[in-house]
């Protein structure tokens, strides 16, 4: 199913999808892109990490229209009651609320149990109580944890290397028991290092590209953990939304109860990844200023390498990423450019 048809085929009925973590950056283009296809969206988010101004923003983007057909719930995926009081009347749950970051968790490993662990429990429970027919979760590349393989597929992992990725392999367990006890249908997404508008650059844990583009935008250096040879495989949004709503809708069975890596099958290491933003960068900004960026200590808890194989997507889910690492720059920059960059900067970029 080609993703023109896809989206065809999701516009053609209306269901109810609960979208958790809705204000944040994967939730909330999810949000976005189910209100564009005619779908009634009830989101909750405790905004512990989500931010009002994203769902302002697909406010803004879907219209006055479509945002009616939006329900919105603030509360905290850990308390039972709040669950059971957004999957009522829902068809599909995507699940996407989660306390990120290897760094954070390693530092506050009760709050990323609690988020990450009791709260995807409660929203399991829950989801089976309504009577809900499909279940799509986040789950992470960082269950990959240290198994040296490359590339990463989804039946061979390592040890878990931080508390956050013990907390993500738990809800692939906790999801499987379900399938074989409740018969809850659920399929779990291994995202790999997704990035696009609306992601967090603020803060010690804030994702390497926004922090990075907010950075240099402002003529400041950034900082490297390592020697610039650790590498990741970056995703860009449009291909995580792809992989959710494919793997909501999928009707052959040997697709569900499953994980998939969500990714684009590439491997682009940290200052491959410094170079490709600087070219970039001075296209659009030719009066910038960049400095070389500064090596600091390898990070506990980081795995060296990550690279996906997304073969079984491909296979059972149909799923072929439309962006790689530039492409998805490409479109991403204009928004960080437009929040980021001194007011002199975001002229230019607005003339050119």
């Amino acid at each position: 199913m080609t993703n023109d048809a896809l989206r065809a085929s999701i516009a053609a009925t209306r269901r109810r999808w609960l979208v958790t973590g809705a204000a944040g950056f994967i939730g909330s283009h999810l949000v976005e892109a189910l209100l564009g296809l005619g779908q009634e969206v009830v989101s909750l988010d405790s905004f512990a990490t989500g931010y009002r101004t994203n769902l302002e923003e697909v406010h803004r983007a879907v219209g006055e229209d479509a945002w009616r057909r939006h329900r919105f719930i603030e509360g905290d995926i850990v308390d039972p009651a709040i669950c059971r009081q957004a999957c009522q009347g829902v068809d599909i749950v995507l699940h996407q609320a989660a306390l990120g970051s290897v760094p954070r968790s390693i530092e506050d490993p009760l709050r990323t149990h609690a988020a990450n662990a009791t709260g995807f429990i409660a929203m399991l429970v829950a989801a089976r109580d309504a009577g809900v027919r499909r279940f799509v979760y986040a789950a992470s590349s960082s269950t990959y944890g240290d198994d040296p393989s490359l590339p990463k597929v989804e039946d061979v992992i390592g040890r878990p290397l931080s508390p956050y990725a013990a907390t993500k392999y738990l809800n692939e367990l906790y999801a499987d028991v379900f399938a074989s006890c409740y018969g809850l249908e659920s399929i779990g997404l291994r995202y790999f290092n997704v990035f696009g508008a609306r992601q967090d650059p603020e803060g010690a844990y804030a994702a390497v590209i926004p922090r990075w583009v907010r950075a240099m935008v402002r003529g400041e250096r950034v900082s490297i953990y390592g020697d610039g040879d650790t590498s990741r495989d970056f995703c860009y949004i449009a291909n995580a939304v792809q992989a959710n709503l494919r793997a909501a809708i999928t009707a052959d069975p040997a697709a569900l109860n499953q994980v998939y890596n969500v990714a684009v099958g590439d491997r682009t290491t940290l200052s491959e990844l410094h170079s490709v933003l600087v070219e970039l960068l001075r296209e659009r900004l030719p009066e910038l200023r960049l400095a070389a960026p500064s090596y600091e200590a390898f990070r506990p808890g980081d795995v060296r390498h990550s690279q996906a194989d997304i073969g079984k997507a491909r296979r059972l889910l149909g799923y072929v990423p439309t962006h790689d690492l530039r492409a998805g720059l490409g479109e991403a920059l204009a928004w960080y450019i437009a929040r980021f960059a001194p007011r002199a900067s975001a002229e230019v970029q607005g003339a050119a």
